[in-house]
């Protein structure tokens, strides 16, 4: 297991600072670094359900980058310990140390299926923005800020969990808020979002990286 990855260009080191800053809008619940051979696969979650009964589905983001040289590690770290080794580098740096501590984040073993996919359609990305951005501002409407956990979590159920008919299926809508999030929707017009499906999984495959989620 390498305690470093060498990235292809300074460019791709920098995207994944972009990542994280984005990631940590979200939540603070870790990155999962998962390298094979010349690829990184950079997990975050963007939603868990806190119970097995929860209607909030299991979304995470995932951006594959290109590694200098075949790797072999799978690292689930702090998300502010990878800012601060970012921070640190030039513009110019394209090996980003490892933390050495690692964390145990029961997101992280939740794995999606590599293989087997169903292409099902397409939804444009201007549709994905709208769903997110109605989520997001119904949620502060209805949640006041002396609200307790309980009464946000049954607000995010409510909301998130909400299909998105798409492509001939339900999209839950905490998928197209996890891709405006993390900034994978593109803004030119017409573009769209692939679909696909395997099993209860579905995978959004957008012009800036692949939103994977799995309904309760």
């Amino acid at each position: 297991m390498t305690q470093q990855l060498h990235f292809a260009e300074a460019a791709t080191l920098q995207d994944l600072g972009t990542y994280v800053k984005r990631a940590r809008r979200i939540q603070e619940q870790g990155i999962r670094l998962q390298a094979v051979g010349s690829v990184l696969a950079a997990w975050v979650p963007v939603m868990t359900p806190n119970t097995l009964t929860s209607g909030v589905p299991a979304v995470l983001g995932l951006r594959t980058m290109a590694l200098a040289e075949p790797t072999t590690t799978d690292a689930t770290v702090e998300l502010g310990s990878i800012s601060e080794r970012l921070a640190r580098l030039n513009p110019a740096e394209v090996t980003l140390p490892l933390p050495p501590s690692r964390i145990n984040a029961p997101w992280a073993a939740v794995t999606p299926p590599r293989s087997g996919w169903e292409a099902v359609g397409a939804e444009s990305d201007q549709r994905l923005r709208e769903a997110a951005d109605a989520g997001i501002a119904e949620i502060a409407q209805a949640v006041p800020t002396s609200a307790g956990a309980h009464v946000v979590e049954q607000v995010r159920e409510k909301v998130w969990g909400r299909r998105l008919a798409a492509a001939g299926i339900d999209i839950p809508a905490g998928a197209a808020f996890g891709a405006l999030s993390l900034g994978f929707l593109s803004g030119e017009e017409g573009a769209e979002t692939q679909i696909h499906r395997l099993g209860r999984w579905l995978r959004l495959s957008s012009a800036g990286g692949f939103i994977l989620c799995r309904t309760p």
